[in-house]
């Protein structure tokens, strides 16, 4: 029998691929889900950001976003933008070209921030570790220690490497540079920690911290966000780095009555006034306790696997994201696709050398119990699909355990 007439006559349902029904579990490390009152609050008609009255809104929106930050020296400002346009602005506003700073790569982030610098030509010194450590915090010290004439003029650290779920001793980088007493600036990427993990911007002595909208704010990408102190906005007539879209000192002069300096992501903003209040209703204490009982409960998923996360040892644990190492002879982006196509589940691949070699799992933002559970037993099954040898159930069991035996924290106002 001709091909031809044979599919022509079958009926229409049989020649389409079946859709999977239920909704898609977004375990990504962002952009994460979206609670239903951010989405309300952003599904408003366009409106004047000029008006006589557009300060009402913006500036106690600015003003508590400096309680995310925990900061009440420094300011908050908020571009249209990724955390990479933070990261610019970050070094734009405060640095000149040939100034020397010391940053260290240990994922694909920390080497995204470092290689930025280069391309404003800014003399960098770069420690290179293993991904799944660290900031090299003894390194870090003999480094500035030697530094006598104070040349290092910025410290970048990455807060949460989002790559190889590994979270880093900041205060630990405030205290070098107090022993020593040089007045480096110090720069941190909270942009996977901001509004999720404990984060102190006056306490641990922050010059910029840089944030984004799309992971603990729990919204669409689209605005960075950043902490920034009154030492690096004294900065701002000295430096010599081109800037025009990020300018610290026009954006100030501007917000200091409630408006920007070009058209603001009105929207965006009506939704980040609503991420501040739940945060802030939370307790932003109840925030991190939250994120580290849920990431526990992953942790313990992967050890019943009989896998091994890319961080290194428990202090180094995100409680945002877990990066899981599979197996030799196993690849990581199976597992992913595995889960993606077939399951409804999106997972994190692993970046640049770590491609192939693990897979991630986001556990921040507007998130619970049942969905982490569902995230990994959308693993199981494309694990079990891809070949991978271990107890089915066995880490959503582990996992269960675990919640079941801790307390849920109550919500309260902070």
């Amino acid at each position: 029998m001709n091909l031809f007439y044979f599919f022509a006559y079958l009926p229409p349902r049989l020649l389409v691929e079946e859709k999977l029904t239920g909704y898609h579990c977004l375990a990504i490390p962002g952009p994460t889900n979206m609670p239903f009152e951010i989405r309300q609050a952003m599904e408003l008609p366009l409106e004047d950001h000029r008006a006589p009255d557009f300060g009402e809104f913006t500036l106690p929106l600015l003003d508590d976003l400096k309680k995310i930050f925990r900061t009440q020296t420094g300011r908050v400002f908020v571009f249209p933008g990724s955390g990479t346009g933070g990261w610019e602005s970050a070094i734009a506003n405060t640095l000149s070209e040939g100034d020397k700073i010391l940053t260290s790569v240990f994922g694909h982030f920390s080497h995204l921030w470092a290689d930025m610098c280069k391309r404003f030509k800014l003399n960098v010194d770069i420690i290179e570790q293993n991904w799944g450590k660290g900031v090299p915090l003894e390194k870090y010290r003999e480094l500035l220690e030697q530094d006598k004439d104070h040349s290092i003029k910025a410290v970048l650290v990455c807060h949460n490497e989002t790559a190889t779920g590994v979270t880093s001793d900041i205060m630990a980088v405030r205290q070098i540079l107090d022993d020593l007493s040089h007045p480096a600036l110090l720069f941190v990427d909270g942009v996977s920690s901001i509004g999720s993990l404990e984060f102190h911007m006056d306490y641990w002595g922050i010059d910029v911290a840089v944030s984004a909208s799309q992971k603990g704010f729990m919204m669409p990408t689209g605005l960075a966000i950043l902490g920034v102190s009154k030492k690096a906005l004294s900065l701002c007539d000295k430096a010599d780095l081109p800037r025009c879209f990020f300018d610290f000192s026009e954006m100030a002069i501007m917000n200091d009555d409630g408006y920007f300096p070009y058209t603001p992501a009105t929207n965006l903003l009506r939704g980040l006034r609503a991420s501040v209040d739940m945060l802030l209703k939370e307790g932003l204490d109840n925030v991190h306790k939250r994120h580290f009982r849920l990431a526990e409960g992953v942790r313990r998923a992967v050890v019943a696997w009989g896998l091994s996360t890319c961080a290194e040892s428990p202090e180094l644990y995100s409680d945002t994201v877990t990066a899981v190492k599979v197996k030799p002879g196993i690849d990581a982006n199976e597992i992913i696709k595995h889960a993606y196509y077939d399951f409804k589940v999106s997972l994190g691949g692993g970046l640049s050398i770590l491609n192939g070699d693990v897979f991630r799992i986001g556990h921040l933002g507007w998130t619970n119990e049942t969905m982490i559970l569902q995230a990994l037993g959308g693993v199981e099954l494309a694990m079990l699909k891809s070949g991978v040898l271990f107890e089915p159930g066995a880490g959503v069991g582990a996992a269960i355990q675990h919640y079941s035996g801790t307390k849920r924290l109550v919500l309260q106002a902070a």
